[in-house]
């Protein structure tokens, strides 16, 4: 393995996805959270399919503001969480439809995919502190997911009896 200096990385550097990059990898992300939702529920397809979507253009509309207000330096996921939290606001004439359509949607079931692209995304400097630190990254990878299992299986095995 080569040594890379870390400090050599320019991680300054905008790393976004252009505009119509984003808006087709959110159309090609919007089949695979209708599929998992109906994996994940007993939604028939026509429902799953009309909440994903309208989550998708909750997501589209909180994009376009994050490009639109760029001055106020909001990531696109507090822009997003805002136009959701907006449109199902119960006093507006929309939110209660936009709570219906949404309601049933699982979002632990759309979250999956997401944090699997989140965990496949590293940046140039990611990979360059992988190669500078060789095996010993991956013993402590291991470690720490191993411990992390086996944490989580100890606290559902003391928690889960307490809630029959």
């Amino acid at each position: 393995m080569s040594a890379m200096p870390v400090d050599d990385v320019d991680d300054t550097q905008d790393e976004r996805l252009s505009l119509p990059s984003e808006m087709t990898a959110l159309l090609a992300v919007l089949p695979l959270g209708w599929a998992a939702q109906l994996i994940a529920t007993d939604l028939s397809a026509l429902r799953a399919a009309a909440g994903v979507l309208a989550l998708g253009l909750i997501a589209v509309v909180g994009i376009l503001l994050t490009r639109a207000l760029p001055f106020l330096r909001l990531p696109s996921v507090a822009w997003v969480s805002l136009v959701g939290i907006v449109a199902s606001l119960p006093m507006l004439p929309w939110g209660e439809a936009v709570v219906g359509v949404v309601g049933d949607i699982d979002f632990l079931a759309l979250s999956v995919p997401c944090l699997a692209f989140a965990g496949l995304a590293i940046s140039r400097r990611e990979v360059a502190i992988a190669r500078t630190s060789g095996w010993k990254l991956l013993v402590v990878g291991v470690l720490v997911l191993v411990g992390t299992f086996i944490g989580s299986a100890l606290i559902a095995d003391v928690t889960l009896p307490l809630l029959e």
